[in-house]
């Protein structure tokens, strides 16, 4: 890359890893951000800011790095493309200054984060020359100079950052599944589906694609890319990695060979996202015995069917992590019944009605936080009894009264958390001191 001249767009994480990479390769930095005026954590002192909104400051540059989460069709990045300055994601500036052996790329709706995590902790026992990035852990770029050509880097991709990365090509792709989300961005599902799609678009016979063969929309998918197809399912596949009554079968020649790992994460989806890492972790020459061992020991993921605390004989769940309503009806059906829902925060554009049937069948009590109540009670109206609570504390408070020895409290908002936090890990943290405050 020649350029000298580098305008970051956003000075959230993504950011202000890409800024600070930027003056570790020598380059003028000028980062502009639509926030308040405030320090940017770990953000290098030497560069050149802006708040408030962007200025035409940004155009004084060869190449614009944009973070994810910004919409393409801003103002500033109108006027970009009239002056032809190339644009381009966080996660492409840093490919560009990587090196690696391969790439493990996982996106989706949902399980993203599980799967990358399980896949990157299967990974490490076997090479040791391996990071974990993306949403997970900490941008590429912060150690995009430290990366080595034997490098395994295993990465979990949203819409967003896909979106902006059209030139991408992972040697092994993750695609999960994929229901509506992000619709307030991305502006409609075609749009979505677009952008999920570049993680396989620039495949080649030589790569492999890990594909759920349950989601219609990812089988549809899987015609557009020239990589090796592997399909993973619970049901028995002719070809492919499936499960079996206890068992993760790889039908993926004459052999069949099989492991029979303890499973400590619940629910059903969990079953796709193992499935969906033993097949990615196989095809990255990983052997069988070590898969096993790291799933049998695998805790799960901070925030995702987290569980918190017993009280009186009643469980606590934080699932802060669940932003979808998809998410949420993966948590709903990893309990049987008898559950207080706490539901609730930023709406995303999508209706809640999909999950009224599961929360009439097993949910007792719905608690409603955030600046989607009224929608949500709206959609959900005559499924359970419905209180508006505002925040997590006192939706804790009612649930306490409502709650008796055997129910589960799940807090799975299906709603992102920008209405009251900053992210849904604060979300989740609050949740969780809160519980154990009680």
């Amino acid at each position: 890359m020649l350029s000298k001249r580098v305008s970051v767009l956003g000075l959230g994480k993504s950011g202000a890893s890409a800024a600070n990479l930027a003056v570790k390769l020598k380059y003028r930095i000028f980062a502009s951000d639509t926030g308040k005026k405030r320090k940017i954590k770990n953000l290098l002192p030497s560069i050149s800011t802006e708040f408030g909104g962007h200025s035409d400051k940004v155009l004084d540059t060869d190449i614009i790095i944009k973070s994810p989460g910004i919409c393409g069709d801003i103002a500033i990045l109108k006027k970009a493309a009239l002056k032809k300055i190339p644009i381009i994601s966080e996660l492409q500036f840093a490919l560009n200054n990587s090196k690696y052996k391969e790439i493990i790329a996982v996106t989706g709706t949902n399980g993203k984060t599980t799967t990358t995590d399980l896949i990157s902790k299967i990974v490490k026992a076997q090479y040791k020359d391996s990071i974990v990035c993306g949403n997970i852990g900490f941008p590429l770029s912060d150690k995009a100079l430290k990366t080595t050509k034997n490098t395994i880097i295993s990465m979990e991709l949203s819409s967003y950052q896909l979106e902006d990365t059209p030139d991408f090509h992972p040697h092994i792709s993750v695609l999960l599944n994929i229901t509506p989300d992000h619709l307030e961005h991305h502006k409609s599902m075609v749009n979505y589906i677009k952008a999920k799609k570049n993680i396989l678009k620039n495949q080649s016979k030589n790569d492999f694609a890990i594909i759920n063969y349950e989601n219609a929309i990812c089988r549809k998918l899987s015609a557009k890319t020239k990589a090796k197809k592997i399909f993973f399912s619970k049901e028995p596949l002719k070809s492919g990695v499936y499960y079996d009554n206890g068992a993760f079968v790889f039908a993926l020649g004459a052999r069949k060979p099989q492991i029979k790992p303890k499973i400590n994460i619940v629910g059903a989806h969990n079953i796709e996202n193992i499935l969906a890492s033993c097949a990615a972790c196989f095809c990255a020459g990983i052997s069988l015995n070590a898969i096993e061992k790291v799933i049998s020991g695998y805790k799960g993921v901070p925030h995702r069917i987290e569980f918190v605390k017993t009280i009186d004989g009643v469980n606590y769940y934080n699932d802060s992590k669940s932003t979808t309503v998809d998410s949420t009806r993966a948590a709903l059906n990893s309990f049987d019944n008898n559950i207080i829902l706490i539901l609730g925060g930023l709406d995303k554009g999508f209706s809640y009605a999909p999950i009224k049937k599961l929360i009439r069948q097993k949910v007792k009590a719905l608690l409603l936080i955030g600046s989607a109540a009224k929608k949500i009670k709206k959609d959900l109206k005559g499924a359970s009894a419905i209180y508006d609570c505002f925040n997590i504390k006192n939706a804790l408070k009612k649930a306490r009264v409502l709650s008796k020895d055997g129910d589960i409290i799940l807090f799975s908002p299906a709603c992102a958390s920008f209405d009251q936090f900053k992210n849904f890990e604060e979300r989740g943290e609050v949740f969780k001191d809160l519980v154990r405050s009680l």
